[in-house]
């Protein structure tokens, strides 16, 4: 008699990395694999990846994460799948590649962004899709796309994501979940469909994009190669799963209204989950779908990891050597560098908006700088401060986001950042709140497995999460820090609405000047 199955395995397709989860039936983490690709930069605003190289990592991750797992395909119980959002890819007829992934940090739609806010009603829009009109969204990217890349844009017989070009490419369907759709500012949220009035606007037919589906879809049964190279079962069930900061949200536990997730990866957001869609008068913040009866608000930074990787390339390169050649990983010499400023850096606050900016101002103009720099600070300031900037950052996002739904009742925080203690804490001292850290810091990998298993019938609710995720770190707020995070944050709020004028016209400056590479 054969063992009932086992594990069930969350893939997240995410920006710089596809990673596989292997977890036991009750949310133990038994072994992942990650593989990387590189984001292409060569000319200002430009955000894009390879396809086949993210198809590959993808096999490549899953393979390896099933070998390290040491499991069967028959101990496999399902595969469910998480992805980054608003990615873009034109393909031909015979859907060849017109076009590389053009990911979320893209901005180059910056110019067209303004106009369909000013000029195409794009508040209406927005309360429509539950997406700010904003460069990274699809919408913006095709009508960018429309007008200064017709020779690729009137060669596309189908625009897709990352994600439904992968799953393609192993399922030969073209599906969209719900989520993902819900995120590219073309889905009408009320009536689960693409948006009529928006695919008129940019002259493209619903025959040219992905069909939606539930996130609980489950996708055709793998070839038998496919099955072989990856090492599952043509049964194994795959689930197409959602976008990963609503699952992130699903695998910290924060599926109640006013239990806050916070999630700081290469970019970072601030979620909670409500009952039906909700979209802001302001439009400072999203609504996406993480299924019929569960939708996420929030909003998007497109500063977090980033910046601390910035730091170390580009700020700190001599002490990021140091610490390769010492067998230190180098984040961690500089947290350990950074731990020696006090709180708010003797003054100097960082605006980390390296990659333009989304939530709560949505202005892809802005740049980063460093206020209040004196002789008196050094490098170990800069990285504090840079550090320091990414968590006011995202601060701002909160007062949109009890305006909305109410106050926060728990804050849970997720990400790669949540393995650093240094940024745990400065998260509880500037928020003024108890932050609690899950056992599983793959949050998106445990959110998509959950979901595959709430999909197929082996759990009856969302709510079997609960058992599933512990707590590792709890960080109470200290009354010193919080005293001066609390005077120096409405400095850092108030100096973007200062310049705005300012953060254009040097992005202008910066669009002219710096030619591609």
């Amino acid at each position: 008699m054969s063992q009932p199955p086992r594990y069930m395995l969350g893939v997240d397709i995410g920006t710089t990395s596809t990673k596989t989860v292997v977890f036991t039936l009750d949310g133990k983490v038994v072994a992942q694999h990650a593989e990387e690709y590189p984001v292409l930069c060569t000319e200002p605003g430009m955000a894009e990846q390879d396809p086949l190289q993210i198809y590959e990592a993808a096999l490549g991750s899953i393979a390896g994460a099933v070998q390290a797992a040491k499991a069967a395909p028959e101990d496999i119980a399902l595969l469910s799948f998480s992805a980054a959002m608003h990615s873009v890819i034109a393909l031909d007829a015979d859907n060849g590649l017109l076009s590389n992934s053009i990911t979320w940090g893209d901005i180059r739609a910056s110019v067209w962004a303004e106009r369909i806010k000013n000029e195409f009603d794009g508040n209406a829009i927005y309360r429509r899709t539950g997406t700010p009109i904003h460069p990274m969204s699809p919408l913006c990217k095709l009508m960018w796309m429309r007008h200064e890349k017709p020779e690729v844009f009137s060669k596309a017989a189908r625009f897709v994501g990352i994600k439904e070009y992968v799953l393609f490419r192993l399922f030969g369907q073209w599906v969209v979940d719900h989520s993902i759709a819900s995120a590219t500012g073309m889905f009408n949220l009320r009536e689960l469909g693409w948006d009529k009035d928006v695919l008129a606007l940019l002259k493209v037919d619903a025959a040219q994009l992905p069909t939606p589906v539930p996130t609980t879809y489950r996708l055709p049964a793998l070839p038998a190669d496919m099955a072989q190279r990856l090492g599952l079962s043509t049964a194994t069930p795959f689930i197409i799963g959602a976008n990963d900061g609503v699952l992130s949200n699903l695998g910290v536990n924060a599926i109640e209204t006013g239990h806050v997730a916070v999630t700081i990866g290469t970019s970072g957001a601030m979620r909670t989950v409500i009952n039906e869609p909700l979209t802001d008068p302001h439009g400072r913040l999203f609504c996406y779908a993480l299924t019929e009866k569960h939708w996420v608000v929030g909003g998007p930074v497109n500063n977090g990891g980033n910046i601390f990787r910035w730091v170390r390339d580009e700020l700190a390169t001599a002490e990021a050597a140091a610490a390769r050649e010492e067998g230190v990983d180098p984040y961690e010499a500089l947290t350990r560098i950074a731990e020696k400023v006090t709180p708010g850096a003797e003054g100097l606050l960082f605006h980390p908006f390296l990659a333009g900016e989304r939530a709560p101002l949505w202005n892809a103009d802005l740049r980063g700088s460093f206020f209040g720099l004196g002789l008196h600070h050094g490098k170990h300031h800069m990285i504090r401060a840079a550090l320091e900037g990414v968590i006011f950052n995202l601060y701002s996002i909160l007062p949109a986001l009890e305006d909305l739904v109410g106050p926060t009742k728990r804050m849970m925080a997720t990400g790669g950042f949540a393995r650093s203690a240094l940024w745990r804490q400065m998260m509880a001292d500037i928020f003024n709140r108890e932050v609690m850290v899950p056992e599983s810091v793959e949050s998106s990998c445990l959110g998509a497995a959950v979901l595959g298993a709430y999909a197929l019938g082996l759990v009856d609710s969302l709510e079997a999460i609960s058992g599933m995720v512990g707590s590792n770190h709890h960080h109470k707020p200290e009354a010193e820090a919080v005293k001066v995070y609390g005077r120096l944050q409405p400095i850092f709020a108030a100096i973007p609405a200062k310049l705005e004028t300012e953060y254009h016209a040097i992005a202008a400056f910066q669009r002219e000047m710096v030619k591609p590479k």
